[in-house]
């Protein structure tokens, strides 16, 4: 048992952000539980984005009931180029991206090909809840495919990258690429095979990263560096990131960002108890990141109320000898 003690000792002097501590300190504390709506419907999630600003891909239909499978074919129109997800699924699960439309059905990104009865039964199996949270009853939606980003070419196989953002009390407190692979069949998807790169907030640069928790320096498909990569549009990554934390009122919420090629930056989803994965992608621990935001914005908050504490003084002075020399 002495060797249970040691790990938990280490992990301590790591700074490394366990379960518990997560949803004890993290998630119970700062993430009000009428807010997790918001995040958890991606329809919904996708309003508010409109609302503040922030771009988001396009959301051509949803399809809330089985009725609506009949008409299929005519709700996705001429349409080749979409993805199809659970609006309440996690973890990728139940995503779906066609990429092409052919006489005898639909071509998915990995060159399957998909009948009509295939693409509905899959929709259906979505509205069943079969990749909701809890296994409730869901809608799907039909959304504009992203486009791969030049800067990724070279370190992706068969699929979009994305940004993932962990915020805490709407500032960026870690961020991580990932990449997907052959293994995790074009999904950017850590649990499947895919590659978690930490990033640098300070220059959106990568430093360090891991396939199946183990470091590795470069994409096992291509043979190209995935540490030392600069993330485009870094600062308008951190910008959007920080608008929907204070949009949704998450205090401790993972935001997931997409590089368009011709958009740019997108929200893909937002999460209101992101993993802890990224930690093992950056190679340290969240713990003395959200130590020194906490430090930070306490400290404002002290200087504020002292200045406010000042002035009320100073006008209350100035009064009284208003009187007096009335």
């Amino acid at each position: 048992m002495l060797w249970l003690f040691t790990a938990a000792r280490r992990l301590r002097q790591l700074g490394i952000l366990g379960m518990n501590r997560r949803n004890a300190t993290c998630i119970l504390d700062h993430n009000p539980r009428c807010r997790y709506p918001i995040v958890d419907d991606k329809s919904r999630m996708h309003r508010l984005c409109r609302e503040i600003g922030v771009p988001t891909p396009e959301l051509y239909v949803e399809i809330t009931s089985y009725s609506m499978l009949r008409h299929l074919r005519t709700l996705l129109g001429e349409r080749g180029d979409f993805v199809i997800k659970p609006n309440r699924g996690s973890a990728g699960r139940g995503v779906l991206v066609v990429t092409g439309r052919e006489a005898d059905g639909y071509r998915r990104h990995n060159g399957q090909l998909l009948r009509e009865e295939q693409l509905r039964q899959h929709v259906s199996d979505i509205l069943s809840g079969m990749y909701s949270l809890g296994g409730q009853p869901d809608s799907a939606i039909v959304q504009q495919r992203i486009r791969l980003h030049p800067a990724f070419a070279t370190v992706t196989y068969k699929g979009i990258p994305d940004v993932r953002v962990i915020l805490y009390r709407n500032e960026p407190a870690m961020a991580m690429l990932r990449l997907p692979t052959r293994q995790s069949n074009g999904r950017a998807n850590l649990h499947q095979g895919g590659i978690g790169s930490g990033i640098e907030l300070h220059s959106g640069l990568t430093h360090h990263a891991v396939q199946h928790n183990r470091f590795v320096q470069r994409h096992p498909d291509t043979g190209r560096p995935v540490v030392g990569l600069r993330v485009p549009y870094w600062d308008e990554v951190l910008t959007l990131s920080r608008r929907v934390a204070e949009a949704v009122g998450l205090g401790y919420i993972g935001v997931d960002i997409v590089l368009d090629a011709v958009g740019g930056p997108m929200l893909l989803e937002a999460n209101a108890r992101p993993g802890l994965a990224i930690q093992i992608a950056n190679g340290r621990g969240l713990i003395p990141a959200l130590e020194a935001i906490d430090a930070r914005l306490d400290r404002a908050e002290v200087l504020s109320s002292r200045v406010g504490v000042s002035g009320m003084l100073g006008s209350r002075a100035e009064s009284v000898a208003r009187s007096r020399a009335a």
